[in-house]
């Protein structure tokens, strides 16, 4: 959903039916990073499971992200299966020196799935996905969200719903591929004792990923291209610890630029 994605500030809790079966005296953090910008994104038109190349921008930054992750020592790095998300990925191992790790691609990473809206214009699926929740249109959608009276599961589910074709994903279909993800990434580094994962994936995919995490969202914010959601994961338990930071993007670009 491009540059009006919202990112529910989240604290401390458990994420429900993600815990793996093994346990770990161990931490291990899962850096969630957003795909660079894409062509769609500076078109503002809907790009879930539709994809587009990205910009010389989103190449850049991507890059810096890269740059700013150099001195993490990741074990194992993933990404959806969408060319944005696996080009932005690629730009990020070799920007940040590990070129050698091989990426594994899980199909749960993808972007929602926006149904019959793929491809048109955002202000259209937002003013549709309103008038089911009762609101006069996209802006009044979005003011909701920015006071907090709207969640991501509302917002999802609303989408699914004004799909004139009834094939975009609501919010549980959503949460059950991510949240059957990021266990498959979990279990994985519990029998490898791994300890640091680099994931690429999505804007809305990260939102309902994180959603339940908590049911006291603090606060909301835009959650940029190349941004970064860090979380820590330790006996079952999930905790937020970078809400989507671009400091590892600011990181790299003094690098590059020195």
């Amino acid at each position: 959903m491009s540059r009006y994605l919202l990112l529910i500030v989240l604290m401390f809790n458990v994420l429900p039916g993600i815990a793996s079966s093994g346990s770990s005296s161990g931490v291990i953090t899962l850096y969630f990073a957003r795909h660079g910008e894409t062509l769609l994104n500076t078109l503002d038109h809907v790009q879930g499971w539709a994809d587009s190349p990205l910009t010389e921008e989103g190449q850049l930054i991507a890059r810096y992200l890269g740059a700013g992750l150099k001195a993490i020592p990741f074990d194992s790095v993933y990404s959806g299966d969408s060319g944005r998300q696996r080009s932005t990925l690629d730009i990020i191992l070799q920007a940040s020196g590990k070129p050698r790790l091989t990426p594994a691609e899980l199909p749960g990473l993808r972007e929602s799935f926006f149904g019959s809206y793929e491809g048109l214009r955002n202000e259209e699926m937002r003013d549709a996905s309103a008038r089911v929740l009762g609101l006069r249109d996209s802006q009044a959608l979005m003011q909701e969200m920015v006071k907090g009276n709207l969640s991501i599961k509302q917002l999802q589910n609303a989408i699914a719903a004004a799909d004139p074709e009834a094939l975009a994903e609501n919010y549980q279909q959503v949460k059950a591929r991510t949240h059957d993800a990021v266990k498959r990434i979990v279990s994985a580094a519990l029998q490898k004792h791994e300890k640091n994962i680099l994931i690429v994936t999505s804007g809305m995919t990260i939102m309902n990923l994180v959603y339940e995490l908590t049911d006291k969202p603090l606060a909301i914010k835009p959650l940029a291209n190349a941004a970064v959601v860090k979380i820590s994961y330790q006996n079952g338990q999930y905790r937020v610890l970078d809400t989507g930071t671009s400091k590892y993007i600011e990181a790299g670009k003094k690098l590059l630029s020195d």
